[in-house]
């Protein structure tokens, strides 16, 4: 097997290269891609059945749970979304090259500020072997070389779908196909988390104990979220049909997703509890009404369900309890909307609506990379722009700073048309 630090560097190397590449090429590239997956589709559907066969085993075994077997599953829909993705992604505004502001400092001296590439992405995920395909066509389209790693539970689809992806990219006239590399050992991951002076960001895709693992083990950037603890209040002002049919929707509709409800609250005063018990229990939802820990995932048909005294309360366990994915309040009264939503601290907040919004789809960026739950550079679902830094490019005449300290010159700091 290749060593790392040669992957590393040509990944390095390849994200240089992609800096020159114009839009049109790039699209071309993803266009490309999304026609050879097409052509493979039954060639990756074997591969996944084989996956699926073998996941079997573990699940038995104890070394993957049900959630993460259900994830692993491709079927018709899940392909058409992977190649419609990819097509959508070719389709939206080139994220670099953003003029983001212009400054004239002095004259002939002009700051202007401009979107590029982050360099080398790391992706290492479990299951879900149609991250592959995200995750390339938003690092192409956005500039970067990404370096992948899927979990042992889906090598071969992952491993066909790489290679569909590698064959599109050789076929494109002098294309650097490095900028996309896929590995499988452990070792790997340990150079991955270790190898700062190639890779410039670490997005984990899986469990709880992946994305720790990763943010206690390494100096590089990562962006992501340990777990998607979403939590839904319902005010005493709450509409019956709102609560019962949102409520239902945020666990049912994929109750493996980061996004499902985990935690439901409900105000003392709500007139309809019962009623919104019984509803959960007949759409196959199990109510925990006592549970050990307010902060687990249950990733399948379970809820937690407490009932609080007011909306400070609320807030208070969503702050303390929350992963600062994605909570929601359902409610009539405006104000208390408006509170809920300006102290929850969480990547998204919403008022009246499921938490399974919370999509880069549903957002209309495209495909995403994952949600984040950061609070510096990237929030909430991380499409295109999630992917882009910035950079300063200044244009002058010979200026020299020792005239502006000695007072000589003034900085005019005049904002310009973009």
């Amino acid at each position: 097997m290749e060593d790392f630090k040669n992957i590393a560097q040509a990944a390095k190397d390849a994200s240089l290269d992609l800096m020159f590449e114009t839009t049109e090429r790039k699209n071309e590239a993803l266009l490309k891609i999304a026609e050879k997956i097409e052509e493979n589709k039954e060639k990756i559907f074997t591969a996944n059945a084989l996956d699926l066969k073998e996941a079997q085993s573990l699940v038995e075994s104890g070394e993957i749970t049900k959630s993460t077997y259900g994830r692993l599953k491709l079927d018709e829909n899940k392909m058409r979304d992977m190649i419609q993705g990819i097509k959508d992604v070719a389709n939206l505004p080139d994220p670099v090259g953003k003029i983001l502001l212009k400054r004239e400092l002095d004259e002939d001296l002009v700051l202007t500020k401009t979107s590029a590439p982050i360099g080398v992405i790391g992706v290492i995920f479990e299951a879900r072997p149609d991250v592959i395909s995200h995750i390339t066509s938003l690092a192409f389209k956005s500039g970067n070389a990404v370096i992948l790693k899927g979990g042992k539970e889906s090598n071969n689809t992952n491993t066909t779908i790489f290679e569909i992806i590698k064959s599109a990219l050789e076929s494109l006239d002098s294309f650097n196909s490095n900028c996309v590399s896929l590995i499988k050992s452990r070792d790997d991951v340990k150079k991955m988390l270790e190898y700062d002076e190639y890779i410039d960001l670490i997005i984990p895709r899986g469990s709880n104990s992946l994305v720790k693992f990763i943010q206690n083990n390494t100096k590089i950037p990562v962006l992501g979220h340990a777990a998607g603890i979403c939590t839904i209040f319902v005010d005493e002002y709450a509409r019956k049909d709102y609560a019962e049919n949102i409520c239902i929707d945020a666990k049912i509709q994929y109750p493996t997703a980061c996004n499902a409800v985990e935690t439901i609250l409900v105000h003392k005063n709500y007139p309809h509890t019962n009623e919104l018990k019984e509803a959960l229990a007949k759409a196959g939802v199990e109510i925990v009404e006592n549970p050990e820990d307010y902060s687990f995932e249950y990733g399948e048909k379970k809820v937690s369900l407490l009932e609080v005294k007011s909306i400070t309360e609320a807030v208070s366990h969503i702050n303390k309890y929350g992963s600062g994915h994605t909570d929601s309040i359902i409610t009539e009264n405006a104000e208390n909307a408006k509170k809920f939503m300006t102290s929850v601290d969480s990547a998204g907040v919403y008022h009246n609506a499921s938490t399974r919004f919370a999509d880069g789809f549903r957002y209309g960026f495209g495909a995403e990379v994952g949600i984040s739950t950061n609070k510096t550079h990237a929030r909430g679902p991380v499409g295109l722009d999630g992917l882009t830094i910035y950079k300063y490019y200044l244009e002058g005449r010979g200026q020299i700073v020792a005239d502006y300290a000695n007072g000589s010159k003034k900085f005019n700091h005049k904002d310009l048309k973009i």
